[in-house]
């Protein structure tokens, strides 16, 4: 079983039976012939070595920012908070521009 570092979900290990259709091919055939075992050193990649760094700080920062949720409580109970509902539009077209750049979805896909 191999837990996501990033979602934090572990995946179910999967039992494949064996199948009737298909020959068994010996085991050490499979194996390329520089199998080093367990003890084999592991080479990350810049970026996952930046991605490891960042999912470390991130672990270290709290879940709520109290000194902010009690800034913004408050403002809310003296009646200073204000929304900008023009600035949250603006935002949201903003993101959703930005996701459809990164990731382009088929819009015949979407009926």
């Amino acid at each position: 079983m191999v837990a996501s570092k990033i979602t934090g979900v572990e995946a179910k290990p999967v039992r494949v039976a064996p199948s009737t259709s298909a020959p068994r091919r010996d085991q050490a055939a499979d194996r390329p012939a520089s199998h080093a075992g367990p003890a084999a050193d592991v080479q990350l990649t810049g970026a996952a070595r930046s991605l490891a760094a960042m999912e470390q700080s991130l672990a270290a920062l709290p879940a709520v920012d109290e000194a902010r949720v009690a800034a913004v409580k408050r403002r809310l109970d003296s009646g200073e908070y204000r929304i900008d509902a023009q600035r949250i539009a603006d935002r949201l077209l903003h993101l959703e521009g930005e996701l459809s750049r990164r990731s382009p979805v088929d819009s015949s896909a979407i009926k």
